[in-house]
């Protein structure tokens, strides 16, 4: 299963977003059930895509987040190619439609 690095402040999301070419970000909250249902589905599929800089951010330590990304319901997906949005999944992820579109993602950015 693979660790997501912790972020704890918009300026730490920001940097992370803008020095990895693929950023993935797993937003979540602490009492969710969902969130805690899915984190560990995420991480283990996102073994396969080792490219990919994940990180976990945890919207009770940093509230900003919501307005940040125009968040309304936890937990939320995000995958960022060269700093754009190109996948946002929230509340309910199906799994393999996820997988689905970061292979797209992932087979074209892996080509430049």
């Amino acid at each position: 299963m693979r660790e997501f690095q912790e972020l704890y402040s918009i300026e730490e999301i920001d940097d992370f977003i803008q020095s990895n070419s693929l950023a993935f970000l797993f937003i979540s909250r602490t009492n969710c059930s969902v969130c805690h249902a899915l984190l560990p589905k995420v991480q283990i599929l996102m073994e396969d895509y080792p490219q990919i800089q994940t990180a976990h951010i945890n919207v009770d330590d940093v509230e900003a987040v919501a307005g940040r990304f125009s968040i309304f319901t936890i937990p939320v997906l995000l995958l960022f190619v060269e700093g754009k949005e190109y996948i946002r999944e929230a509340r309910i992820v199906h799994m393999d439609l996820l997988e689905e579109k970061l292979d797209k993602i992932y087979k074209n950015v892996a080509l430049d």
